[in-house]
């Protein structure tokens, strides 16, 4: 097989744009306030490891589940518009429990990192791309990842806290416009 760089740069820009960790930057520090921390290597380690099975196991996985896809991007939805709703409004929904172990997992590895929409464009890119393009640009953005999560406190040193407030409240909006574009693409099916 030749190897073609600019499918490889395709395949890592969209799936860095699905898993967008720059955008939750503000997120991702609220919750680090709450839980006291992110494991930065798990949350970086259990995310990987969903999008690559997600990446040869997804379709057979979900319908041992009975479950189909789109079902899963609703529920993944549910939680990001929740979260989004908690930046925007400084109202706490998810109580944090000071458990950083639990937390870098659920929500952090998923669903922010590998979220649905992560996960459901992993399985999408198969159709176009040779798994091998995919599974590099998973490698690279884990990497990307795991140095975002480690420059968590640098990152809130260097915006401050009013720089802070208003890139949470800024992004809190677009991770609502998200989930909704997710829920209202995936809802149709039901019912059918």
């Amino acid at each position: 097989m030749e190897f073609h760089f600019d499918q490889l740069l395709t395949v890592t820009f969209t799936l860095f744009a699905v898993v967008d960790i720059v955008g939750s930057i503000p997120l991702l520090i609220s919750l680090k306030d709450k839980m006291g921390g992110i494991k930065s290597f798990q949350a970086t380690f259990v995310s990987g490891a969903l999008m690559i099975l997600f990446l040869f196991a997804g379709k057979p996985f979900l319908k041992i589940l009975g479950l189909d896809i789109r079902s899963f991007a609703v529920g993944g939805s549910i939680v990001i518009f929740l979260l989004g709703l908690e930046m925007v409004l400084g109202h706490e929904i998810f109580k944090g429990d000071k458990d950083a172990h639990a937390g870098s997992v659920v929500p952090i590895a998923f669903p922010i990192i590998a979220g649905s929409g992560t996960l459901t464009t992993i399985m999408s890119l198969k159709a176009n791309f040779d798994e091998a393009y995919i599974l590099s640009g998973i490698v690279i953005n884990l990497i990307v990842v795991y140095i975002v999560l480690k420059s968590l406190n640098w990152i809130e040193h260097a915006l401050g806290a009013a720089g802070l407030l208003a890139v949470r409240k800024f992004f809190g909006v677009i991770l609502l416009a998200i989930a909704v574009k997710i829920f209202s693409s995936n809802i149709g099916a039901f019912g059918k």
